[in-house]
């Protein structure tokens, strides 16, 4: 069986299903194809958190600001309930060190339209009373927020079906060929697209698409492992991260090493969580389970759990709440984000294969960034100037050396 539409999007993860949702608001025919189902991914295994606060700034941070503007018209707009919440967001501070890279992060962010301050021990304590006595200051922004990712793509879902989006699940490509300005794809399942556009919105998976041309994005899974706790009462005002990730990556220099946690037993230990890439979120979903993360793995495909790194994970949220010491574990679960070596995403056309765009690798901004890039890459599909420069974004960043394009695409 043939379809025809003017756009396939591959991958129903946030920001396929974001994408899908725009175009079919535009008024174009839309199949989109998941080689599982919606949320298999990276989206259906992520935290809730939109964080503004670990954005530095420039276009990543300029983007997450216009989403979340997106996110409080898709909270009226959508045919379902996406659990959008503004709590504000803390980022506790233990040592001096610490602070001082903070304070400058701060300003900068500051100047940059974030309104985002550092409070003393006393202020976050009335915003977390169940804090432990080692953090000396904390960030506070007011509008740091979170959306639940299954709502939100099931909204999307919703609201693209309602304009005729068909959605062709447990399908993969098995070849994509460019046919008089064109594209043909044959599916797993049987079927033949025939389609204007492609939008490769994949996430960890978008270089096996790619690879169907020939191509190579260095686009790979970076595991995060999660605890989830039992439903329990409010814990305290805002969501809550640590500094001491932000701090290594700003400076490694001159401030505390993973080692230095002082909940650690000892070097070895240390040495296991630098090996996880151990960061501390702590997050409240509306039905009262907490979410605790994470890590930050180059595990290949493997989505196991891991129980040394789920216990250093349980160890660091009692260091921080030592109230959790009595709190049941209920579940644990582990994501691969889409990671590139320089953070950031690939949104554009790829140069030499007109019409086939990339929409993939968000690492840990895919849920908070997405309703931007549904804006943009539509925009780029329709052949529109988008609000943003993707100039940082653009594929062609890493194809050099990949041979003629032109002359690849021309088959």
């Amino acid at each position: 069986m043939t379809i025809r539409a003017d756009v396939t999007v591959l991958g129903a993860g946030v920001n396929g299903m974001s994408t899908a949702y725009e175009l079919c608001k535009r008024g174009r025919s839309v199949v989109l194809v998941d080689k599982v189902v919606m949320g298999a991914g990276a989206s259906g295994s992520c935290d809730d958190m939109i964080l503004l606060q670990s954005k530095k700034p420039g276009i990543l941070l300029e983007m997450a600001f216009r989403s979340l503007e997106l996110f409080r018209d898709l909270e009226k707009e959508l045919p379902c309930d996406i659990e959008f919440d503004t709590r504000g967001g803390t980022i506790l501070i233990e040592t001096p060190e610490e602070l001082a890279v903070m304070e400058d992060f701060v300003a900068s962010q500051n100047r940059h339209g974030l309104a985002v301050e550092i409070v003393d021990a006393r202020r976050i304590r009335e915003l977390h009373p169940h804090v432990t006595d080692r953090v000396i200051a904390s960030t506070y922004s007011a509008r740091d927020s979170q959306v639940n990712p299954m709502l939100l793509m099931k909204g999307f879902f919703l609201g693209a079906t309602a304009k005729g989006l068909t959605f062709l699940r447990r399908s993969r490509p098995e070849s994509l060929s460019p046919r008089n300005g064109r594209w043909e794809i044959k599916l797993s399942t049987g079927e033949t697209l025939e389609t204007g556009s492609v939008v490769n919105a994949a996430g960890a998976w978008a270089n096996e698409i790619c690879g169907l041309l020939g191509l190579e994005f260095p686009i790979a899974p970076r595991k995060g492992q999660v605890l989830v706790t039992e439903q329990l009462p409010p814990l305290g005002a805002t969501n809550v991260w640590s500094a001491q990730y932000i701090v290594s990556k700003l400076r490694p220099a001159g401030v505390p090493a993973p080692g230095a946690a002082p909940w650690m037993s000892g070097p070895e230990e240390a040495r296991k969580a630098a090996d996880f890439g151990l960061g501390f979120a702590f997050t409240g979903t509306h039905s009262g389970n907490y979410l605790i993360g994470s890590t930050r793995e180059n595990a290949g495909f493997d989505k196991t759990t891991v129980p040394e790194a789920l216990g250093l994970l349980a160890r660091q949220v009692i260091h921080y709440f030592p109230v959790m010491k009595d709190v049941h574990f209920i579940r644990t679960f582990a994501g691969l984000r889409p990671s590139t070596p320089d953070g950031m995403p690939v949104i554009g056309e790829v140069p030499g294969f007109p019409g086939f765009f990339m929409a993939a690798g968000h690492e840990g901004d895919g849920i908070a960034l997405s309703p931007i890039t549904g804006r943009v890459t539509a925009d780029l599909v329709e052949g529109r100037k988008p609000e943003f420069s993707l100039e940082s974004f653009r594929p062609e960043r890493f194809l050099e050396g990949q041979g003629d394009l032109d002359e690849a695409a021309s088959g």
